[in-house]
C-alpha cells in the first residue's frame, strides 16, 4: 500500500482581541505565504515601483497577490470587525486600521512592560518545583515583555 504526502495548512490565527500575540502569528502567517511584503509596504509603492519599469502583468499579480491576503485578514477577524474595515482597499489599509485600533497605546504598552519587569524581578524558583517549571515561567514573562517591547535582555 502506497502512501500518500497529506500537506495540512496551517490555521489561520484567528483574532481574539489580543492584537499584539494576534498580529505576531498573523505576520508570521502572512509571510509563510509570502504576502507580508504587500500588508507592510502596500500596494500602491509596489505598484508605483513596477509602473517605471512598465510591466503591467507585475502589478496585476501584485493586486491578485493583495486580494489573497486581504482574504486571510477577512478570515481572521469576526464580523462585527469585518464590518469596519470592509471599504478599505488593501491589505495594508486594513492591517494599519487594525493596529490603530486595536494596539495598546504607547502609555498602556509602558505600564505593562513596568508591571512585567517587576514580576521578573521578584521571580523566584518555588519550593521544590523542577528547573524546566522555573524555566518556562521565566521564558513567559520575557516573551511577554518582547511583544510589549523590551529590546533588552536581563539575563
Amino acid at each position: 500500500m502506497a502512501t500518500e504526502n497529506i500537506f495540512v495548512q496551517p490555521a489561520i490565527p484567528r483574532f481574539d482581541g489580543h492584537y499584539d500575540y494576534w498580529s505576531m502569528l498573523m505576520e508570521n502567517f502572512l509571510r509563510s505565504k509570502k504576502y507580508w511584503n504587500l500588508v507592510e509596504i502596500g500596494i500602491r509603492a509596489a505598484a508605483r515601483m513596477d509602473l517605471i519599469e512598465g510591466q503591467k502583468k507585475t502589478i496585476d499579480y501584485l493586486k491578485l497577490k493583495d486580494l489573497k491576503a486581504k482574504n486571510y485578514l477577512f478570515q481572521a477577524i469576526d464580523r462585527s470587525i469585518l464590518e469596519t474595515v470592509l471599504k478599505k482597499d488593501t491589505a495594508k489599509d486594513i492591517w494599519d486600521s487594525l493596529k490603530q485600533k486595536y494596539q495598546g497605546t504607547v502609555r498602556v504598552k509602558r505600564a505593562h512592560l513596568q508591571a512585567l519587569h517587576k514580576e521578573f524581578e521578584v521571580l523566584h524558583m518555588k519550593v521544590g518545583e523542577l528547573v524546566n517549571d522555573y524555566l518556562g515561567r521565566t521564558l513567559v514573562i520575557t516573551n511577554k515583555m518582547r511583544i510589549h517591547g523590551e529590546q533588552r535582555m536581563m539575563w
